[in-house]
């Protein structure tokens, strides 16, 4: 059983596809899937089940996954601690990020801190809060990028800043000139509404109800992108982070504040507690405290 063996596995497993992972991982697929093989009958045993394009774990590969997560953690994290003595900037970084987030906030913190630590290697994880959360736990990423509140689990956070939930309407709408806008104005409006699979589709949701509003949800999406699009064709309204209103250049959606209580969510950096963090990762969480905003 060999190490590239191992990152080959955990990458099928987590893209749930041979294409996807031998991608990922910069190989061919064929190379990838014989290795694949190879490892199989070193074991003895199958590991995936392939279900055509999909894969699914065996039994035996729901063991051997979790512990290829922890020996992959180790060995990356000898290998930061050695990088990390020669003073060269040099190592591995994984990051996650919820995906309401991710776009708006890793281009600006990667492109800095790789003009600061061009020699370090980067990884991104975009996915949902949940998953996030349990890929810090079992060591496969360094830090993460989430929004309060998060459940109780042995992690540390540090602030990285609280932003508002506009108002989103198509242009000419007539909530967009309206000099003060409440909970009631926005009651009765059809409602275009993040998957509630997503924290802040949860996040707006109860920030409705709280206030008595049950808003009349005419079409869900998973993504910011395509709510903006739907808002700015009219499909309905929405509210969304201020970072995605300052990113949106369709120019077909007015975003308005909220009159008295405004909703706003605070977004963190999270790591697993009492984990080493090689030079690397603490600059990184430096940078990203000081110019995430």
């Amino acid at each position: 059983m060999e190490l590239h063996q191992l990152r080959y596995f955990v990458a099928v497993v987590d893209e749930e596809n041979f294409t996807r992972a031998a991608e990922r991982c910069l190989v061919s697929q064929p190379s990838l899937s014989q290795q694949i093989i190879k490892l199989e009958k070193e074991l003895g045993q199958p590991l995936l089940e392939r279900l055509g394009r999909r894969v699914q774990l065996t039994d035996a590969g729901r063991l051997l996954y979790d512990k290829a997560l922890r020996v992959l953690s180790t060995v990356d994290g000898v290998q930061d601690e050695l990088a990390e003595l020669s003073g060269e900037g040099r190592g591995r970084l994984a990051v996650g990020a919820m995906l309401t987030a991710a776009p708006y906030l890793l281009p600006k913190l990667v492109r800095r801190f790789g003009r600061r630590f061009p020699h370090a290697e980067i990884i991104l994880h975009e996915d949902l809060t949940e998953q996030i959360v349990d890929r810090l736990m079992q060591g496969e990423l360094d830090v993460g990028i989430l929004a309060l509140p998060l459940e109780q689990r042995p992690l540390e956070t540090t602030e990285l800043f609280t932003e508002e939930l506009l108002l989103a309407v198509p242009k000419g709408h007539r909530l967009a000139s309206k000099k003060r806008v409440t909970m009631a104005d926005v009651a009765r409006e059809p409602f275009v509404l993040i998957d509630p699979l997503h924290c802040l589709g949860q996040q707006v949701l109860a920030f409705c109800l709280e206030r008595d509003c049950r808003p009349r949800v005419v079409c869900r999406s998973s993504q910011i992108l395509t709510v903006q699009q739907l808002v700015g064709s009219g499909v309905g309204i929405s509210l969304l982070p201020e970072c995605a209103a300052r990113a949106d250049r369709t120019r077909k959606c007015a975003y308005r504040s909220l009159s008295a209580d405004r909703p706003t969510r605070t977004l963190v950096l999270a790591w697993r507690e009492g984990r080493h963090q090689s030079r690397v990762v603490r600059e990184f969480i430096r940078d990203a405290e000081q110019h995430a905003k």
